[in-house]
């Protein structure tokens, strides 16, 4: 029995397009949805609040926090889920924090994060 979890384990985390994020950094997920015998593809872009779970953890999630329509929608997904499509990482955040729950409560420009800067060599 413990065999055939370890397997299932590494098959999820052997998945390799999973690009390097972390928290404060801007990622658009493309997550499969099915709705009766139809299948789509829905888009979701926001900020990383936070990621949950070690490198190898099979349970890994991270949650992605959007503004839709003036008000706050937060979802988490599992990294290794085989609805997530692809992950695209859009900017990379500068922030000082491993979990951003403080972006609760602001809106605004008092909501944005500051961009990182990679120095070329």
């Amino acid at each position: 029995m413990m065999d055939i979890l370890r397997d299932l384990t590494e098959q999820l985390v052997s998945k390799t397009d999973i690009p390097d994020f972390k928290a404060g950094d801007n990622v658009t997920v493309y997550y499969k949805i099915k709705e009766g015998a139809k299948e789509r593809i829905q888009p979701f872009k926001g900020d990383v609040i936070q990621v949950r779970g070690g490198e190898t953890n099979p349970n890994r999630t991270f949650t992605v926090r959007k503004i839709s329509g003036g008000i706050g929608v937060e979802r988490i997904f599992p990294i290794y889920s085989p609805n997530i499509e692809k992950i695209v990482v859009n900017k990379y955040g500068k922030v000082r924090r491993a979990r951003l729950f403080y972006l609760r409560g602001l809106t605004g420009k008092k909501a944005r994060i500051k961009e990182r800067r990679f120095i070329k060599k």
